[in-house]
């Protein structure tokens, strides 16, 4: 008959087992590690350095926001400063154009005023002039010319012509002087006052006449004198300084061929295109250039 044995060693491997099964399924706790004095004192130095440091950070941030206000508010004074400036000068720009605009209109009624002045001197020196003579290229053969001298070569002027006048006809006759003409020995104009337009109208038409029937034109010999007989000589009625400028300018119209006629009547300048159109009335420089432009 078999026996059985029951093993002596089971508790021995059951505890082998046991020795050798996993252990992750046991959960362990570990104890904190007590921190030493040292480690605390580094600490808390880290900690006063931290704060050292952004302390002195944030000190100088303030320092450079101050600094940085301050400037701003240097730039909004400034900017202030400059438009105070701006507006001030735009008052002072605004009164100077205020100033400039009445000086400029006083300038313009005093242009005008003064236009108005000439005009009126203008009419008086016509006026004076109304009864002159003119006669002009009159050689000076007496350097001790005298007034009887004068009158005498209007006499005889007047006999050439066929126009009766006498010594009583004439009120004043004088030489013009200018020392310059003189010292070249050249001759200036005589200048003769009559007694009457009509006297001094008659003379033009008269000499006018002449110059067209005669081919041989008034020259020194019809005044009578014996030297230079055969120089030129002109007469025409004695214009003011503005009308003879004007009677010179308004020449250089017929010159150009576009105003056939140009001459004057009673101190004042006429110019006319042809027999069909009207007669202008020459006033004033710009008023020849004008025409001159239209031509």
């Amino acid at each position: 008959m078999d026996k059985s044995f029951s093993d002596p060693n089971i508790n021995i491997a059951d505890e082998s087992a046991d020795a050798i099964s996993p252990t992750y399924h046991i959960t362990q706790r570990y104890k904190r590690r007590r921190d030493s004095l040292g480690d605390i004192d580094d600490r808390n130095s880290f900690r006063e350095e931290i704060k050292k440091t952004i302390t002195s950070l944030m000190k100088t941030q303030g320092e450079e926001l101050q600094k940085i206000t301050s400037v701003i508010m240097d730039i909004k004074e400034s900017n202030i400063n400059i438009e105070k400036s701006v507006e001030f000068l735009s008052e002072q720009n605004a009164e100077l154009h205020r100033k400039i605009e009445k000086l400029q209109q006083e300038s313009k009624k005093d242009k005008e005023y003064i236009a108005l002045l000439e005009d009126k001197v203008e009419d008086l020196q016509r006026g004076y002039r109304k009864c002159n003579l003119e006669i002009k290229n009159v050689p000076k053969n007496n350097p001790k010319e005298t007034k009887e001298d004068l009158i005498n070569m209007v006499i005889c002027l007047s006999n050439a012509i066929d126009c009766d006048i006498k010594k009583t006809d004439i009120r004043d006759i004088y030489r013009v002087q200018n020392k310059k003409v003189a010292k070249n020995n050249g001759s200036t104009p005589i200048i003769v006052e009559t007694s009457s337009t009509i006297l001094k109208a008659d003379v033009l038409k008269q000499t006018k006449s002449f110059n067209i029937k005669n081919k041989q034109k008034l020259c020194a010999k019809h005044l009578g004198l014996k030297k230079n007989e055969e120089v030129p000589i002109y007469v025409s009625e004695q214009l003011t300084a503005k009308a003879a400028r004007l009677f010179f300018l308004a020449r250089d119209l017929s010159k150009s061929r576009t105003y056939k006629f140009c001459w004057t009547s009673y101190g004042r300048v006429y110019v006319r295109k042809d027999e069909q159109s009207p007669i202008i009335a020459i006033k004033s420089e710009a008023q020849v250039q004008r025409l001159l432009l239209d031509t």
